[in-house]
């Protein structure tokens, strides 16, 4: 059976008995209390002194043919489209969705480390009766064991974590301030989903609503992770979003950025940065870590694997587990990220009007997180007289390091000689903090 968002429902009665009544049919809809049939209680009796074996009758040619021709996928997709649109031309529609998502990661190269697994998943997961994402499944357990847990999510941050380097935010600490003002976008995107309620055919909880906002912070794991935890059946729509507007940062941020900053702002050159001692770098994950786990107890998984990921890599003595975090394990868990995700584009789930809504707020998100840094460094500089260039507020959305390599580029049409990479990247990694610990709080308040 399936439940009214299409997830699978199975019933189990917990005693033996016989059937006396029985009104469950294919696609039929039942409401909440109704009866499905009647049970007769017997007990179960089971005799072990009969050793004569089950007769077995040969099917017939022409019945094992037609077994076969039903068993096809066209011929499943025909007789359930009699019966729901979700199992027909639903599916088609979805193995189209999965092959757009791989056009976009192999010709486009949006994210492909992410598109391509997650494309190839819904391929596998809209295939008729292969039941790939169904209980016995092997993406039913991919699914289970690693996205709803909270491990592959977890696991990447790790990773991440062990290929950032905080140099550029400690040689600057103001830039963190960068990376925390960005993530405005996830609270004012949280503000937009519930009032697309509105609309009819839209109905987002708060819980949903928080799932869908964390798109503000242009953080996929972050993405992943809160909505497994607190909207599952999103879970689909939104990590699309969320990998998709992170590809599209070179088209979304810098038209925002020279909205909001002048032709000499753009050009401002920033003094060289500090040298940063690893004496620093080591003590600063466990500072953080100790902080979050304070102040915040429900964001340490995230910032704790995140800080033991950038321990690894600063501490010198434990390289080949640093190695191995930042590619084989890395690699491997977004393989199954991927396709796990992939499993949960159903058409029931997908194709809606939620899932409009969901792509426009990840826009809006992603905008409102760009223009929040940029007018927070254009503030600070009146409040101070150390100036920054603006441009690297943009930078504190947490896609790393795509957001840092925008605001480069951007400084360097307005002046060849402004390198503003490495001041970027300070609100760059502030960012991924900052989308961590609004997910820690949203966790906690919901």
């Amino acid at each position: 059976m399936k439940r009214a968002d299409g997830s699978k429902l199975t019933i189990r009665a917990g005693v033996s008995g016989s059937i006396t009544e029985w009104k469950l049919k294919p696609y039929r809809s039942f409401k909440d209390g109704e009866m499905l049939g009647v049970l007769q209680v017997k007990p179960l009796i089971i005799e072990t002194s009969g050793t004569a074996s089950p007769e077995f009758k040969e099917p017939h040619l022409q019945v094992m043919f037609q077994e076969l021709q039903d068993s096809t996928g066209l011929a499943r997709m025909i007789r359930g489209q009699e019966m729901d649109w979700s199992e027909g031309i639903g599916r088609v529609v979805m193995m189209l969705v999965g092959l757009v998502l791989l056009f976009l990661g192999i010709q486009k190269k949006f994210e492909p480390l992410l598109l391509v697994p997650i494309g190839f998943g819904a391929l596998l997961t809209n295939i008729p009766g292969a039941g790939m994402s169904e209980p016995g499944g092997l993406l039913y357990y991919v699914y289970e064991m690693g996205i709803t847990t909270g491990i592959f999510p977890l696991l990447i941050f790790m990773g991440i974590g062990a290929m950032t380097d905080f140099g550029p935010m400690l040689a600057n600490p103001r830039t963190a301030l960068l990376g925390g003002a960005a993530q405005f976008g996830i609270f004012a995107t949280l503000l937009g989903a519930l009032a697309l309620n509105w609309i009819p055919g839209i109905d987002f909880s708060l819980r949903d609503a928080a799932s869908i906002g964390i798109i503000g912070g242009a953080d996929g794991p972050t993405a992943i992770f809160l909505s497994s935890q607190l909207s599952p059946r999103l879970l689909g729509s939104i990590a699309i979003a969320a990998y998709s507007y992170m590809a599209l940062v070179p088209l979304i941020q810098p038209p925002i950025m020279k909205l909001l900053t002048t032709e000499s702002e753009r050009q401002m050159e920033m003094q060289q940065l500090r040298y940063v001692s690893r004496r620093e770098k080591i003590i600063f994950p466990l500072l953080v870590l100790i902080l979050c786990a304070l102040l915040l107890p429900s964001a340490a998984p995230l910032i704790g694997m995140f800080m033991f990921g950038n321990l690894a890599r600063e501490c010198g003595v434990i390289e080949r587990l640093s190695s191995t975090m930042q590619n084989a394990l890395i690699n491997t868990v977004t393989i199954f990220l991927g396709l796990g995700v992939g499993s949960k584009l159903l058409a029931t789930r997908f194709l809606n009007l939620e899932t409009v809504g969901i792509l426009i707020l990840g826009v809006i998100a992603f905008s409102i997180g760009t223009a929040s840094g940029v007018l927070l460094a254009k503030l600070m500089n009146r409040m101070s007289s150390m100036s920054i260039n603006p441009l690297i507020g943009a930078a504190g959305v947490s896609a790393v390091p795509m957001a840092a390599r925008v605001v480069n580029h951007v400084g360097l049409e307005a002046n060849p000689q402004n390198h503003l990479i490495m001041h970027a990247m300070g609100p760059n990694v502030s960012g991924v903090i900052g989308s961590a610990v609004a997910a820690g709080v949203l966790l906690s308040m919901l």
